[in-house]
């Protein structure tokens, strides 16, 4: 873990000294190409090459939809679901040329196709029972989100009206993942649940995707308090393509996205940004559909987003007006990307960071 432990305040005393737009130096990595650290498999795995993916983080798990008695919807991963779809998912990369399974972050660039590694978006398919860590690892997990929104056996969620941390289960669970070399995500959880498990961890570990809180009032958006927390362990932030949490604006424009990306950079340093997609590969399935007609498209979310208003959950007071960055709602948005920072003044070795080689040090770092 060569470096693990590279100061954030070295890192922020130099930004101080030199324009924002990346005149800081980490040290070199090898190019990692485009790393996104948040896709799903695609239909066509074919998808995965024509959207120049070097490597993902990718969320296997299967969520059903259920149903509080006050009509509430809730999302909820199983041990037997998510046990048939981490196999299933194995199998058809085990069969292509495309993508593979990956065991390692030195697994990035070692054979061609991209280095696929898998995920869970919650500790709900682990129960009470920590041995299924070490089962899950077995079958390639490699990244594990704490919780997805609300409260598990593990962790306090972001969309809860009291807010939680760690429970005893989560601590342990933790020390756990950290032996087996599982990289913890934060995504989804309160702001106790990522300091805390940054203060705990003895590996680094990532918010995988989201945006800062600073820009958008939002639980479901990254504090100033937990990015410095999870750069302080050489984690990274990754910055995703959900346009109601990047921005109240009516029309989302790729500026907004980089605005999130700027203030991580600010507050964290330029070794603590990546992006995340967090949509089908290919973009937003619906939004697609409708040719990115974002006052169409948002629809499908209000019957949730006005539950948790009902529910008093802080953030929701608001009605969002879009869903996607219609520019970026496409199978080649890490390109687009990759451009919009070049026009923005980003130098082309921070950009190469942002673009991938950030996610590419924490998964060496983590799982070797």
């Amino acid at each position: 873990m060569t470096d693990l432990f590279w100061s954030r305040r070295s890192l922020l005393a130099a930004i101080a000294a030199a324009p924002l737009a990346g005149c800081v130096h980490v040290p070199d990595r090898p190019h990692a190409g485009f790393v996104d650290g948040l896709s799903f498999l695609p239909k066509d795995l074919g998808d995965i090459r024509s959207a120049g993916l070097s490597a993902m983080i990718c969320d296997v798990s299967e969520v059903g939809e259920v149903r509080d008695p006050d009509g509430t919807p809730r999302y909820r991963r199983t041990f037997e679901t998510n046990d048939k779809a981490i196999e299933a998912a194995a199998a058809r990369l085990h069969g292509s040329d495309l993508a593979y399974v990956a065991d390692k972050g030195s697994d990035i660039g070692r054979r061609s196709g991209c280095a696929a590694f898998l995920q869970f978006q919650s500790c709900e398919p682990i129960g009470n029972d920590l041995g299924r860590l070490a089962y899950f690892h077995g079958k390639g997990l490699r990244v594990l989100q704490f919780t997805h929104h609300n409260d598990t056996a593990f962790a306090g969620g972001a969309l809860e009206r009291v807010q939680s941390g760690l429970t005893p289960l989560g601590v342990a669970g933790l020390e756990e993942m950290n032996r087996l070399r599982i990289l913890p995500d934060v995504s989804h959880g309160s702001v106790a649940t990522m300091v805390e498990a940054a203060r705990r961890s003895r590996t680094p570990l990532v918010y995988s995707h989201g945006a800062c809180r600073a820009i958008l009032d939002h639980p479901r958006c990254i504090s100033d308090e937990a990015i410095r927390a999870i750069a302080d362990r050489g984690g990274v932030i990754g910055i995703f393509m959900m346009s109601f949490w990047l921005t109240r604006d009516p029309v989302p424009r790729v500026e907004h996205l980089i605005a999130h990306i700027r203030h991580v950079v600010r507050i964290g340093g330029i070794g603590a940004v990546g992006i995340a997609n967090d949509f089908p590969m290919g973009g937003q399935e619906n939004l697609l559909k409708l040719g990115n007609d974002n006052r169409e498209g948002v629809k499908e979310y209000l019957e949730w987003w006005r539950a948790m208003r009902a529910l008093g959950i802080p953030g929701f007071e608001w009605t969002p007006e879009h869903v996607v960055i219609p520019e970026l709602n496409s199978l080649d948005r890490m390109a687009r990307i990759q451009r919009a920072l070049e026009a923005d003044g980003f130098r082309a070795g921070d950009i190469e960071r942002i673009m991938g080689g950030n996610f590419a040090r924490v998964l060496t770092d983590v799982l070797g």
